[in-house]
């Protein structure tokens, strides 16, 4: 019975909030047309909406740690649900992210992703789509800020182990940026997939940022110890046991 109970609390908590995206998208709309900065206003009171409507709807509680970036720089985040990218867009000053093309198609992303800065690709394409963000930003198109990027390249579920793409050294190299490491045990409260939400305290923790000019290859390793090693020390803090 507890658990049919918190399902339907997920569900409801799920419904309005894709309800009130669209909602919240139009009042903000004829502000975004003029001003980047009513566009990030939009996605941080989105974000923002959605913890606290998740608190006291769900029982799932957030938290962020760390020095949160302010400055251009790289963030290298572990990606394990939707709330992970919920908890960057509250705090990051000025984030914008690399997306899938497909979802550029929406509309509501597409208009407020473009404003915001975020880099849709497509397979190898990644570079010439970084390079015109890059252009933009110099051009004052778009506002300066963070890149979000998940070197993973995609959700991973707790305990489950997945490989680092070369594409987050690359891109460490090309931006000449300091990369911020996040750690995060969302996914043991939000899973990668369904609807349910478990109660608790879910963190995202930014951690010690890695400074820019390090050769490829131990930023890339020392990447995915820190990022790895910090989110089995969240997951852990929030009860979860790898299987074996």
């Amino acid at each position: 019975m507890r658990y049919a109970i918190q399902w339907l609390r997920s569900l409801l908590f799920s419904i309005q909030m894709y309800i009130m995206m669209p909602i919240m998208a139009l009042v903000y709309l004829p502000f975004a047309f003029f001003t980047y900065k009513a566009v990030f206003a939009f996605i941080k009171a989105y974000a923002n909406y959605c913890r606290w409507t998740l608190g006291w709807m769900v029982g799932l509680k957030t938290e962020v740690r760390g020095e949160i970036p302010t400055d251009e720089c790289l963030i290298a985040s572990k990606h394990q649900s939707f709330l992970d990218v919920i908890l960057i867009v509250s705090t990051a000053t000025n984030p914008r992210f690399i997306i899938k093309r497909e979802l550029h198609m929406m509309p509501i992303f597409h208009f407020f992703g473009t404003r915001m800065g975020n880099v849709p690709v497509k397979r190898g394409d990644r570079g010439r789509a970084i390079s015109k963000m890059m252009a933009d930003v110099k051009s004052g198109k778009i506002a300066k800020g963070q890149l979000v990027i998940y070197p993973q390249g995609t959700r991973i579920a707790p305990g489950v182990k997945a490989p680092y793409k070369i594409g987050t050294g690359l891109l460490y190299e090309q931006t000449g940026q300091d990369c911020v490491p996040a750690a995060t045990n969302v996914g043991v409260f939000w899973p990668k997939r369904g609807v349910y939400r478990k109660p608790g305290v879910a963190v995202l923790e930014y951690l010690p940022r890695i400074k820019a000019g390090k050769p490829r290859d131990e930023f890339m390793a020392e990447l995915e110890q820190v990022i790895e090693g910090n989110s089995d020390r969240l997951m852990a803090e929030a009860g979860f046991q790898p299987k074996g």
